[in-house]
């Protein structure tokens, strides 16, 4: 990605900046179950209202939000699934001036890291 990217306030953090269709660009497992959807998703969706995650050998739908801790109002990304809630600490959020480029690291409970892009 050759274009410039600016760091976003995470304590103003606006919703609509995290919809769209991401791809993942780097992942850290740690603890994290290799098996996982989570662990093997390759594009994720965040639509108004609903979270769409393609993996490797599995596509599923839920729902998604983002949350704020009361002390410091950092913001986490939660995420529900049929079969899992898990939430996601957002560490970071830069983005083109135009808005057409992002990246997004969220760092989870289980201890993974990933890093998403748009486009």
């Amino acid at each position: 990605m050759t274009e410039l990217l600016f760091d976003v306030n995470l304590q103003q953090l606006p919703e609509e900046y995290l919809a769209g269709a991401w791809r993942v660009a780097d992942r850290v497992l740690n603890r994290t179950d290799p098996t996982s959807t989570l662990a093997q998703v390759t594009r994720l969706h965040l639509l108004p209202g609903e979270l769409k995650l393609e993996a490797t050998h599995d596509e599923q739908a839920g729902s998604w939000s983002v949350e704020r801790d009361e002390l410091l109002k950092r913001p986490y990304l939660e995420i529900q699934l049929q079969q899992e809630t898990t939430r996601a600490l957002i560490t970071r959020l830069r983005r083109s001036a135009d808005g057409l480029h992002s990246q997004l690291n969220l760092y989870f409970l289980s201890g993974m890291e990933v890093q998403l892009t748009q486009p």
